[in-house]
């Protein structure tokens, strides 16, 4: 989507310089460009200068005899695709393409194996040898289709509990006491848990960057869409309470998993209420700011027993557990349909009810109608959410507009650089930011909040992700953390982390680059004084690695902290409110605005903006805040996996060291991103996630090919981006 939400009139891909039609022969569609890539170079100055040198480079290859003509583009009247004019001829347009298709993703269930004895289809240097080991050397390497006349998986599905044991001595002398969450008014409906297989499935593809281990992931585990799905109602009939998927859908094992997990009835579930609910049971557990704290000595009448006394003493002494806001961007006119409830429920489920009251979900809902008038009128407002919102989320919505934005952040925002979107800067294409400042301005109880965009899909369970990812961050030394930052890891290349962490400083220190090391300092007029804790308490060559231990993270984000100034992505410049007769601030950049931010970086975002009249566009804003103020920014090396059997080396030149800032994969090298499960062009995610539900895709897959061939995918923990849709043919 772009950037939270899909604007009328507006493709979602937008973060490049150019654009690139979907490729021939692939096994999933890529999305197209088409027409309204381009609407953004209308009617300025500069974008005209642009288009016109654009014509007269085309002109002048013409006149040279340097330009082949091509076959018109054919367009399809289906979901606004573009057919690719056949260039068989011609070769492979990317060398990407010439790299072998990975099949292993589609090993299922009856072929799983213990982790110890699992070996991954890829690196290149083992493909060939693997293949031959699982398929027998007569076989071709197309798609896999392990046959097995076993019906049911080897082995049955196990618990998968990634909470702390909160009933435990170890927990409670630390925190407080967990009281159990329910999804009903009467605490009779338990909210149920999420089932996971104790193996891999044979040759399971690995993935090229991140890696499960160091980020804390259980990673000899995988999710099949039953164990994983079942208890949101994933499976059966709507007169039952489920959601009606999954019926025409190969079934083995899931007689265990039904008897494990049951089958809970969510008609008449309010999950608004059951999140309020388990809060309010747990609100000890939590700091709240805005309750006063007691004074020495102080004691009401209902409490002036010693004893009385002494336990509260107790469990006011204990460590608060921070709270979390898990904003969904959403908007008025989105269609929910069951896939995307059933991902809501789980992100409830297993966040806010499983956790205590840790998160709340909120859904953030743009009212895209500026001449709405919800706030003048609460009735306007109520008929505007129920309109929107499915009703078993109606208590946890909260809705916003362009309009209020301008008011709560009023203009001028002069100086701009450049506005290559040619949008209004309260718009939300260049400012999505501003609602989630707002939100978090109305929302101070919360220590942090994560932005979370609607087409994200996770194959694993959200406590472990978000919990595994938010400790890691933690643990990670402020030492060389920005330059880390700006690198995909890829352990096959790269070794252990620590082997990484002294790559990364020696390749620093060779290229002359000065390391972050605290508030970044260059030339401006009109600054906030930043936070006096962030300043560093020793030189950068005297710390051992040893500042930021143990403090949480400002901003975590999903893909690296690049510097727009060395790559050629296209809103670099869009930098509004300072000086321009100074040189542009440095600034950093995370692709796909998912993540976590802090209450402390959104509270300085707020500032910047309302009372220095500062932004940016809104994949620099939240990093570059963070690089102004000296706060602590992490890119989490979550696993990504690619369609395409990448030679490790040739990966890490392309993403991590390209030639010149033309060559960087975060403006016209983005095509490399097209085969991944995780950027905002990526072709492959939706087709992977698709086939994960059980359905076709590409005619491949689909329920009659699961059940002659080795079953439902099994898939370990991993995030995918975007998913644009989740309705597909089954057969």
């Amino acid at each position: 989507m772009a950037k939270y939400e899909r604007l009328p009139g507006a493709d979602n891909n937008r973060s490049g310089a150019s654009a690139f039609s979907p490729l021939k022969n692939y096994r999933w569609r890529s999305p197209s460009p088409g027409n309204e890539r381009w609407r953004f170079l209308r009617l300025s100055p500069l974008r005209l200068l642009i288009i016109a040198a654009t014509v007269l480079f085309g002109v002048a290859l013409l006149a040279g005899g340097k330009y082949t003509n091509r076959m018109p583009t054919n367009y399809m009247d289906q979901d606004e695709e573009i057919m690719e004019p056949d260039r068989s001829d011609r070769g492979p347009q990317f060398t990407w393409q010439n790299f072998n298709r990975l099949n292993g993703y589609y090993n299922g269930i009856r072929k799983l194996v213990k982790f110890g004895d699992w070996k991954p289809e890829n690196p290149l240097n083992e493909t060939g040898d693997i293949a031959k080991d699982l398929f027998g050397q007569k076989k071709k390497r197309g798609l896999i289709n392990l046959n097995s006349p076993v019906e049911n998986p080897p082995m049955e599905a196990v618990l998968f509990n990634p909470y702390p044991d909160y009933s435990s001595s170890e927990y409670t002398s630390k925190h407080g006491a967990v009281q159990k969450c329910f999804l009903d008014a009467d605490d009779k409906i338990e909210v149920p848990d999420v089932y996971a297989y104790p193996g891999i499935p044979e040759g399971m593809t690995t993935n090229t960057f991140g890696s499960m281990e160091e980020v804390g992931f259980k990673a000899d585990v995988c999710f099949d869409r039953f164990g994983r799905f079942v208890p949101y109602g994933y499976g059966y009939y709507p007169v039952e309470g489920g959601l009606g998927l999954g019926n025409k859908s190969e079934k083995g094992g899931t007689d265990a998993i039904f008897e494990k997990i049951g089958k809970v009835d969510y008609r008449g579930i309010n999950w608004g209420d059951a999140q309020k609910k388990c809060y309010e049971k747990n609100k000890g557990r939590f700091a709240n700011p805005s309750e006063p704290k007691p004074v020495s000595g102080e004691a009401d009448e209902k409490t002036k027993d010693s004893s009385q006394i002494t336990t509260r003493a107790v469990e006011e002494s204990k460590k608060k557990v921070p709270r979390t806001a898990y904003v969904l961007r959403t908007w008025t006119g989105n269609k929910y349909d069951e896939y995307q409830i059933m991902t809501i429920r789980a992100m409830i489920s297993e966040l806010a009810l499983k956790s205590g009251g840790e998160y709340d979900i909120h859904f953030l809902v743009h009212v895209k109608d500026d001449s709405i008038p919800i706030w003048a009128s609460d009735e306007v407002y109520r008929e505007t959410l129920e309109a929107n919102v499915p009703e078993e989320f109606w208590g946890m919505a909260t809705l916003w507009s362009e309009k209020l934005m301008e008011l709560y952040y009023p203009d001028p925002f002069p100086d701009n650089v450049v506005n290559m979107a040619g949008a209004p800067i309260h718009g939300v294409y260049r400012s999505a930011h501003f609602a989630l400042q707002w939100f978090a301005q109305q929302h101070q109880e919360y220590d942090f909040f994560w932005n979370w965009e609607m087409d994200v899909r996770l194959s694993g369970h959200y406590y472990e992700f978000h919990n595994k990812i938010g400790e890691w961050a933690k643990e990670q030394p402020r030492k060389g953390l920005w330059e880390r930052s700006s690198r995909f890891y890829i352990p096959e290349v790269h070794g252990a982390w620590q082997n990484f962490t002294e790559t990364v400083e020696k390749e620093t220190k060779a290229a002359g680059i000065t390391p972050i090391w605290g508030p970044v300092e260059f030339p401006a007029t009109d600054m906030l004084d930043s936070p006096p804790e962030v300043h560093p308490p020793r030189s950068y060559s005297n710390d051992d690695y040893e500042w930021g231990v143990g403090e949480e993270a400002d901003l975590i984000v999903f893909d690296p902290l690049f510097d727009p100034e060395r790559s050629n992505w296209v809103f670099r410049l869009d930098v509004t409110g300072y000086n321009l007769s100074l040189p542009v601030p440095p600034r950093r950049c995370a692709i796909i605005t998912i993540g976590r931010l802090s209450k402390r970086l959104l509270n300085l975002m707020h500032e910047e903006t309302w009372a220095m009249r500062h932004t940016m566009f809104p994949e620099m804003w939240p990093p570059s805040v963070a690089l102004h103020h000296g706060l602590k920014a992490v890119y989490a090396p979550h696993p990504v996996f690619f369609d395409r059997d990448w030679p490790l080396e040739y990966a890490d030149q392309v993403f991590n060291h390209p030639e010149t800032d033309f060559d960087s994969v975060f403006g016209w090298g983005e095509h490399n991103f097209l085969g991944s499960s995780f950027y905002y062009n990526s072709g492959f995610s939706g087709a992977l996630w698709r086939r994960f539900l059980g359905q076709r895709e590409n005619n491949e897959g689909g329920a009659s090919e699961e059940m002659s061939g080795s079953g439902r995918m099994c898939l370990r923990n991993t995030l995918f981006h975007p998913i644009k849709h989740e309705h597909g043919p089954t057969d």
